[in-house]
């Protein structure tokens, strides 16, 4: 089992989710998140440029099985994409291992509670 962890823009939500139903993920966390990184964004405020410290973003959580680890980060990556090609600031996806799921309702455990 893994934690597929994506931090995308808020604009490539709705394409991102749309992609991963058709792709049958159909559970996943969505949060509201701020960060920066290489991404600069400058905004006009009373007649000034600002570059505000903190770029609002998008963070997925999906806990997958193993044989679905592939076609989920394949499904972020294409649909997350600016402009098909990607530009500075469409994101990151991180991988992690997932050591127990356990489903509250049931009491099932492992790869069955996903």
């Amino acid at each position: 089992m893994k934690l597929i962890t994506a931090i995308i823009r808020e604009v490539q939500l709705d394409k991102v989710r749309e992609a991963l139903i058709e792709a049958d993920i159909k559970r996943i966390t969505v949060s509201r998140v701020s960060g920066h990184g290489q991404q600069r964004i400058e905004e006009m405020y009373r007649g000034q440029i600002i570059i505000p410290d903190l770029i609002p973003k998008i963070k997925i959580e999906i806990a997958v099985n193993e044989a679905f680890v592939d076609i989920t980060v394949d499904t972020i990556l294409k649909s997350a994409r600016t402009n098909g090609a990607g530009s500075v600031g469409d994101g990151k996806i991180f991988i992690t291992p997932l050591e127990e799921c356990i489903r509250i309702r049931t009491g099932e455990r492992g790869g069955t509670a996903i």
